[in-house]
């Protein structure tokens, strides 16, 4: 369970020996996520997706998480199995999908710890820490994790996942309501480093617990 604030999701990771089919035979490991939000995560009720089909907004969550977290994967080392991490949001105040990919990063960690224990593998494919944050401009001033309200009426709203030697994996960001210079990026570059850091030493607490 990883809680940033009032965001609270649950993150679990499933190994299988197997691939998806366009893998098979070619020696390489996947790791793939779902995601979703309990009908009262929010303030008000959402419908169950699982009876109305994803949303495009849960699809490209998802696909972002999974692109994520095999950012820091050696999919050679990890041999031909699948880990599925699955990430269910249980309260949401702003940076669901951030959260997912650091507590979710956590999950695999320790699904590989077991393939590691069971020496079913032999080298750790995990080349580094992958965390996310959330960064935006309110109010004119740059701002670490938007929470809803801060995020719902930011000037400058951006996501950014990030290895833990500081190196950027992917970064999307988007002028809500006015356009930022590249000065004004680089802050929220310089916040964003920050605040990973920070999950990352999270992250290693919780993995060696």
């Amino acid at each position: 369970m990883i809680k940033c604030g009032d965001t609270h999701v649950l993150c679990t990771a499933t190994l299988e020996e197997r691939v998806p089919p366009f893998l098979k035979n070619s020696g390489l490991g996947w790791v793939t996520a779902e995601y979703g939000m309990l009908p009262r995560a929010t303030n008000t009720r959402m419908r169950r997706e699982a009876k109305n089909g994803q949303s495009g907004r849960t699809q490209e969550i998802q696909r972002l998480i999974g692109r994520a977290l095999r950012a820091g994967v050696d999919r050679v080392a990890l041999g031909e199995r699948q880990i599925t991490i699955d990430c269910d949001v249980i309260q949401a105040d702003g940076g669901t999908r951030c959260a997912s990919i650091t507590g979710g990063w956590v999950a695999l960690r320790l699904a590989v710890n077991k393939l590691m224990k069971a020496g079913d593998i032999i080298s750790d494919p995990l080349t580094d820490h992958i965390a996310a944050v959330s960064c935006g401009i309110y109010a004119g001033q740059p701002v670490l994790d938007l929470d809803y309200p801060e995020d719902s009426e930011a000037g400058v709203d951006g996501n950014f996942v990030m290895t833990g030697s500081g190196r950027l994996v992917e970064v999307q960001m988007t002028a809500e309501g006015a356009t930022f210079s590249t000065d004004e990026l680089s802050q929220l570059v310089g916040l964003a480093d920050k605040g990973v850091q920070e999950l990352v030493a999270a992250q290693k607490a919780a993995a060696d617990a």
